[in-house]
């Protein structure tokens, strides 16, 4: 028997966990405050995109969909944060670790995926 419906829930929960995480970190209309090293924020923006481009993928979206809404995404977040939330300023190299960490998300699952697949299968094999 398969666990691949139950796999494929589990990471779809983990996708809306993902994206509700990256709307309150982008959106969150107050100050950041200090950095605890330079250029952390691209970090944050990084990973905040790389987490729900992977766990799409993982989940079984369609990968345009996937990348298309995150990348768009990436660019408008941008804008909001420059035109309607005061605290909050657009940067253009946010969006760029935006895009990157899109990259990344597709990468690791092209990488990940298939270990993923054969697991819910039950099909894995002790490889040391």
């Amino acid at each position: 028997m398969s666990d691949r419906p139950a796999a494929r829930r589990l990471l779809r929960a983990g996708l809306v966990l993902a994206v509700v995480l990256q709307l309150v970190v982008l959106y969150l209309p107050r100050d950041p405050g200090p950095l605890p090293f330079p250029q952390a924020d691209k970090v944050v923006h990084l990973t905040v995109f790389l987490l729900p481009a992977l766990l799409g993928l993982l989940a079984g979206l369609p990968a345009r969909w996937v990348v298309g809404v995150l990348a768009a995404h990436a660019v408008l977040s941008e804008v909001v944060q420059a035109t309607l939330l005061p605290v909050r300023s657009g940067d253009p190299l946010d969006a760029v670790a935006d895009l990157v960490g899109v990259g990344l998300g597709v990468l690791l699952a092209r990488v990940v995926g298939p270990r993923v697949a054969r697991r819910a299968s039950g099909t894995t094999s002790a490889r040391w």
